[in-house]
């Protein structure tokens, strides 16, 4: 890796992937590597500048680079994960919870938006979901014990959805870190 230019740490919910990207200039070598695996090489590129697509992690989420020129030969690197900008993936990511239950820690992220799919400590978790008066709860199972994800609106449109986790009738305070 002798012309990398960026790297960017990405915490999806199958864990954190490092994305790593290669540009040389006076080829046009493009080369995108995600958790150190190449993912795509492309020699002798004309055009400098453009946008290279791949996916990242077990869940194959969409992901991407854009090469702008800033000047001359100075070239702006950003990426994009699920269609927007880093930045804004990590402000919409921020609903990924911890609880700490049986003296374990279990990480969950359970607003995949779209597909709400419920993760577990980097497991896709078997879920059945159901509506209910209040809102909606999804259960599951986890170390044989009956779990449920139970979303209600907050009622302030600032607060959104407030997440509760439910292990064996009992509400699991989110952890503090």
């Amino acid at each position: 890796m002798t012309d990398l230019v960026a790297v960017w740490e990405v915490a999806l919910s199958d864990g954190v992937h490092k994305i790593e990207f290669e540009h040389e200039t006076t080829s046009g070598k493009r080369v995108v590597y995600g958790d150190g695996k190449e993912e795509i090489r492309r020699e002798w590129m004309f055009k400098l500048v453009g946008k290279e697509t791949f996916t990242v992690g077990a869940t194959k989420t969409k992901a991407a680079i854009n090469i702008d020129a800033v000047s001359g030969f100075a070239y702006e690197y950003t990426s994009e994960i699920s269609g927007k900008s880093l930045k804004q993936y990590i402000e919409n990511s921020r609903d990924k919870k911890k609880y700490r239950v049986l003296s374990t820690l279990f990480s969950f992220s359970f607003t995949e938006k779209d597909t709400m799919d419920v993760w577990c400590n980097c497991q896709k978790m078997e879920t059945a979901g159901e509506f209910v008066e209040d809102g909606t709860e999804t259960h599951l199972i986890v170390a044989d014990h009956s779990c449920c994800i139970k979303a209600v609106n907050s009622g302030k449109q600032k607060e959104g959805i407030i997440h509760t986790f439910i292990m064996d009738n009992r509400d699991i305070p989110e952890a503090v870190e």
